[in-house]
């Protein structure tokens, strides 16, 4: 079975996404990483800008996909993928460029915290 979308993190594992995120209806806004359920849940839950607190709480509405399919949807999601259990997030993008934000402190994540797949990583030996 192939897949359309490239790996970007070797084993990134399943995460849960809405629906309005996987159909492009709405883009992805909302992230929040939860104790995983399963061995290849990592944890991550994927919300769209879209998503009102009733169509959440709706399991219909909620699909388990792979988390590089996500970062093929929204590339910026490659950058909190190590982020720890208990992490939430929310993107933000008003024409500036893209901004991860914590949602509790109101405080931007700074570049220098996001994650590198090790195929983009400078070697110590440059």
């Amino acid at each position: 079975m192939s897949r359309s979308y490239p790996e970007f993190i070797p084993g990134a594992g399943a995460s849960l996404a809405t629906k309005n995120v996987l159909s492009g209806a709405g883009r992805v806004r909302w992230m929040l990483r939860k104790p995983s359920q399963r061995a290849a849940d990592n944890g991550w839950r994927i919300m769209s800008d879209l998503d009102s607190s009733e169509y959440l709480s709706d399991a219909d509405n909620w699909v388990i996909t792979d988390f590089n399919e996500l970062c093929a949807i929204e590339p910026a999601l490659i950058g909190i993928y190590d982020f720890p259990v208990g992490s939430d997030l929310q993107l933000v993008d008003e024409g500036e460029g893209i901004q991860i934000f914590d949602t509790a402190s109101g405080r931007e994540v700074p570049r220098s915290a996001f994650y590198v797949p090790p195929q983009h990583r400078a070697s110590s030996e440059d």
